[in-house]
């Protein structure tokens, strides 16, 4: 059990309805966060803050706390749940699994079309964004990768972040995006769609790089650079 599902089974046992415990950060989750924040007389932020967190923990209408184990040391998936869902997609080809992965585009409401037909990196990009982060607010036509430059706020490469890489010419208009999973001394390490006809991690040369974004909303988010898998453990108390 990861600490999102921990926060799942919380929520329902304090009579929210976050859909299914999954350990998936979405739409249904964010709305029982909020509703149990109300109810709580907390802030009303969306997101699992140190505050809420704690009420989580503690029983319904005064009943005590929770009995059981204490829950998951939050890692570094938990902080970006765009990252965690595109993990869960990982592998899906356009033509081998072309009805799944045309679900799973859609599943915001809206695609670019048939990815075994068109270039849909950023339709990957725009319904992991949009499916975990249902309020920020996204660039227009999400579907050509350069416009991801216009995404949030510029930020030095790190776990999560939007990169966005030029393709044939830097001034041209082609391009590619997806989400920095990690990086070595000359690539970066790119979580995204249509790399190979699939969702993959690829590598793509550093000097390709235009720029990197993250969302302004539901941070601050950590500045991680990824270059070991000890890297992907994230600390909460820094003593």
């Amino acid at each position: 059990m990861n600490f999102i599902e921990w926060s799942q089974r919380r929520l329902v046992a304090h009579g929210f309805d976050p859909g299914v415990p999954d350990g998936l950060w979405g739409r249904n989750t964010r709305r029982a966060v909020i509703a149990f924040q109300a109810a709580q007389d907390l802030p009303v932020t969306g997101t699992l803050n140190a505050a809420t967190v704690e009420m989580l923990r503690g029983g319904p209408a005064g009943a005590g706390a929770a009995s059981g184990p204490k829950e998951p040391s939050p890692e570094l998936l938990d902080r970006f749940p765009w990252m965690e869902l595109a993990l869960r997609k990982l592998g899906l080809h356009e033509g081998r699994d072309n009805a799944e992965l045309r679900k799973f585009l859609k599943s915001d409401g809206k695609t670019l079309g048939d990815p075994a037909q068109l270039p849909w990196c950023g339709d990957f990009v725009e319904t992991c964004i949009a499916v975990s982060l249902p309020e920020t607010g996204l660039p227009g036509n999400p579907y050509l990768a350069r416009n991801w430059l216009k995404f949030g706020h510029d930020v030095d490469p790190c776990f999560g972040s939007v990169l966005v890489f030029w393709r044939g010419s830097r001034t041209g208009i082609s391009g590619h995006v997806g989400f920095y999973y990690s990086e070595d001394a000359d690539t970066y390490h790119v979580l995204g769609g249509n790399q190979s006809n699939k969702v993959s991690v690829s590598s793509i040369r550093k000097d390709r790089l235009l720029g990197a974004r993250l969302p302004l909303e539901d941070g601050p988010y950590p500045r991680k650079v990824v270059t070991s898998a000890a890297d992907f453990k994230l600390t909460t108390n820094e003593a």
